[in-house]
């Protein structure tokens, strides 16, 4: 099984969102960087681009497939973890420590629509 960590929230889309107050840090779970092998791309948002819950924000290409990132919330982009244009391979080697946005969220109610660590685990053995 692919690491869930406890306190993070998960998307039906193998997003995380990890919540620090008023913004969110959004990456792609360990399931999803599994599924999608070595990483070699990571298409990025810029700064001050708007995101919305559950439409695509960039995308990630892996030497299997290439992938849609797809938001798990809605914000606007303040950062964007730039050590990925450079070095895509991050995610592959912890997804948890190498988001891919920081997001001001708009609305923090939208939290409760995603999965806990749980709920994840039980999603993904479905």
């Amino acid at each position: 099984m692919a690491k869930v960590i406890e306190g993070l929230y998960y998307s039906e889309s193998h997003e995380y969102v990890k919540v620090e107050g008023e913004f969110a840090y959004v990456g792609i779970t360990d399931y999803a960087q599994n599924a999608l092998g070595n990483v070699v791309y990571v298409d990025l948002p810029e700064v001050d681009d708007e995101v919305e819950a559950d439409e695509d924000f960039g995308a990630v290409e892996s030497v299997k497939a290439a992938s849609d990132l797809i938001s798990p919330v809605t914000g606007t982009v303040v950062e964007v973890n730039e050590a990925l244009e450079d070095k895509p391979e991050l995610l592959n080697e912890n997804p948890f420590e190498n988001w891919i946005i920081k997001v001001k969220l708009s609305d923090t109610d939208e939290i409760d629509n995603l999965m806990d660590a749980q709920s994840y685990e039980d999603f993904c053995k479905a």
